[in-house]
């Protein structure tokens, strides 16, 4: 039997003969879904679509773009709130 966290029916399974002429199954997990934007909530540019692991594997450079807030906001909002922001100074 697999281990719990195998159980449930959201793992890809396939199943393949090892070269010890056993059948085994093999499980992958699912690929996330892609990061939004918190205001506007469309998908962000330039954010791989990875799981924690994977992410953390890449270059920081590779995992968001430059600009500030590039994880949280797209670029048309968080433009939007840098004008806000300046029109209130």
């Amino acid at each position: 039997m697999p281990r719990p966290g195998l159980r449930s029916k959201t793992q890809k399974r396939k199943t393949i003969r090892t070269p010890g002429n056993e059948n085994t199954t093999h499980y992958w997990r699912r690929k996330p879904k892609r990061a939004h934007c918190a205001i506007c909530k469309r998908p962000l540019q330039s954010i791989p679509r990875l799981r924690p692991v994977d992410m953390k594997k890449t270059n920081k450079t590779a995992r968001r773009a430059t600009r500030p807030e590039s994880g949280r906001y797209c670029a048309k909002c968080l433009q939007t709130l840098l004008q806000e922001k300046v029109r209130s100074l």
